[in-house]
């Protein structure tokens, strides 16, 4: 049976750059007290179900001199994080392709070989990747699975949510809401776990890992800044999204807007709405004014364009859960971030 490592982060080493967005620090801040009782050791907790159980702190890898640690990543988002610190440190093969749906996704068997070759994997956790767990929980490697969010709060889901969106799927969420990379000071604590368990794993470069995690968490900080000035120019009153399934709950909370509504009320796409749900939505979009739905590249658009042509309102395409090819829009995390905030601000400030 595989074993699932959650390892905390080195406050410490990572904290000069996130002063530099004094806003972001103070929201990082209450978190100290977990990042320290996670850096004392890596607690055992539920089964590999949960994607939170662990294994004892692996052992460092005895490399050769030009030898690489062999790094696998699930999305391409949690993979662009892991290559702005391992940079040519490691060899990062990013497991999912480009647009898939990592609630969906499942293993093929050329997957599994390359998981089974690798000396780390890195995941999103918090049930993002819950078709993905069956082959994580069964290979026959000892390298260490972490889950990017191992040092990241995650939002609850609250009883209305989980009313709406069905037993399985709050059962399969019972962790949280797993779409923490919408809020970047979680990312800037993704950046931190990556760190660490590099570290763990290759002391001999953790100099190395700690410098480029530093420079990274200044570029997040910097986004972070940059997301926040954007949406000032949208005012208030609009600041309302309809998604196709509940993915922007940490996005919402970080940067000021109110969630109406999904078509998939879950944070699953694997849910299915029922009429009911849907006639609802259809009330509440109307109710509140809102002129688009926006839509993840990695989903079906079919029950979204039919409530928008319905509303007489568009259909917002967005790099949600998977990064663009490189010439496209959203070929790192950073641009992802930028790419949504615009068609986001864009469009809602469209409404007359």
């Amino acid at each position: 049976m595989r074993m699932i490592l959650i390892c905390g982060i080195d406050r410490a080493s990572q904290g000069g750059s996130v002063t530099s967005t004094r806003a972001l620090l103070r929201r990082l801040l209450p978190l100290g007290m977990i990042l320290v009782l996670a850096l004392a050791a890596c607690t055992p907790s539920a089964p590999p179900s949960s994607q939170t159980a662990t294994q004892p702190t692996p052992a460092a890898r005895d490399l050769a001199e030009d030898e690489k640690l062999r790094v696998v990543a699930t999305t391409s988002i949690v993979a662009d994080v892991v290559a702005q610190v391992g940079g040519d440190r490691i060899d990062l093969v990013t497991l999912l392709p480009l647009g898939a749906d990592p609630h969906a996704y499942t293993a093929t068997p050329q997957d599994l070989r390359t998981l089974n070759q690798a000396d780390l994997i890195f995941i999103n956790g918090l049930g993002l990747e819950e078709a993905l767990m069956p082959a994580l929980g069964t290979l026959d490697s000892a390298a260490p699975v972490v889950s990017v969010n191992a040092a990241v709060t995650p939002l609850a889901m609250d009883g209305e949510h989980a009313q709406d969106a069905g037993a399985q799927d709050a059962h399969e969420h019972a962790e949280g809401d797993p779409h923490t990379w919408f809020d970047v000071a979680n990312v800037i604590l993704w950046t931190g776990t990556i760190r660490d368990a590099l570290s763990r794993l290759d002391a001999a470069h953790a100099a190395e890992y700690a410098t480029a995690a530093e420079q990274y968490t200044a570029t997040l900080a910097e986004l972070d800044a940059e997301i926040r000035a954007r949406i000032d120019t949208l005012p208030p009153a609009r600041r309302k999204l309809v998604s196709d399934h509940a993915e922007f709950n940490y996005f919402a909370r970080a940067y000021g807007f109110e969630v109406i509504g999904a078509v998939i009320p879950a944070i699953s796409t694997m849910a299915e709405p029922s009429a009911q749900q849907l006639a609802v939505l259809h009330d509440q979009i109307a109710a509140a004014g809102v002129p688009a739905i926006f839509v993840g590249t990695t989903v079906n658009p079919r029950l979204e364009e039919q409530l928008a042509q319905d509303l007489g309102i568009e259909v917002v395409t967005l790099y949600t859960a998977s990064l663009s090819a490189a010439d496209g829009p959203a070929p790192s995390y950073v641009d992802l971030m930028r790419s949504t905030v615009d068609r986001i601000v864009t469009a809602l400030g469209s409404r007359e």
